[in-house]
């Protein structure tokens, strides 16, 4: 799961963070690798993701630095996450980028949130603001994410946003398919600007 390359880079101007009703959003920071490394050793997290979580201080640690590198060349990305009552203590990751998966590239929606804050909709919250500025600022033609059949809390909280399973994508031999949902500009313009619900999701 890399960033997709560009021929010639083009270093962007990062944003500060920004605030949603509930959340705080900000760019990654070295720093955040050893939250980041919490997240990923939490069972409850990886569960249904775990042959995409990177193994150990070095893979997460590549991954974190191709966060910051996406904001460089993008000027958007992955977001650190942050409730706005307790805007130093991170609850997650996650966010649109431009990635690579099994041959398959598109604008990628990722989350991962602590169990804690699971159940009260701020995934969707923070997907929602990401989903509104690619459609609505920079005018891209569609949103992605790919998630285990067998992961329904994800699946509800996709289509909670408007996106709809259009695919599957293989991992190969011994791996289970994932689903690919995809929501379009076209259908994004016909839906109404709600907040979808919260979804449960016990851990």
């Amino acid at each position: 799961m890399l960033p997709i390359e560009s021929a010639e880079p083009i270093a962007a101007a990062v944003p500060a963070a920004m605030v949603t009703r509930r959340l705080v959003l900000r760019p990654p920071k070295d720093s955040d690798l050893d939250t980041l490394l919490a997240l990923h050793a939490d069972p409850a997290v990886s569960r249904f993701c775990a042959a995409a979580t990177p193994n150990g201080r070095e893979a997460t640690e590549a991954q974190l630095q191709s966060w910051l590198a996406h904001w460089q060349t993008h000027g958007f990305g992955h977001w650190a996450i942050a409730e706005r009552e307790r805007p130093d203590q991170l609850i997650g990751f996650g966010g649109l980028m431009n990635r690579r998966v099994v041959g398959h590239a598109g604008l990628y929606l990722y989350y991962r949130i602590t169990p804690q804050a699971w159940g009260r909709g701020l995934a969707s919250e923070m997907a929602l603001h990401g989903i509104t500025q690619a459609f609505e600022q920079r005018q891209e033609g569609a949103v992605v994410a790919a998630v285990l059949p067998n992961n329904m809390p994800t699946r509800k909280t996709l289509e909670g946003l408007g996106l709809r399973a259009k695919g599957t994508l293989s991992f190969g031999p011994g791996n289970a398919a994932a689903l690919l949902y995809e929501l379009g500009a076209d259908r994004w313009a016909s839906l109404p600007r709600c907040e979808p619900e919260p979804v449960a999701f016990a851990a």
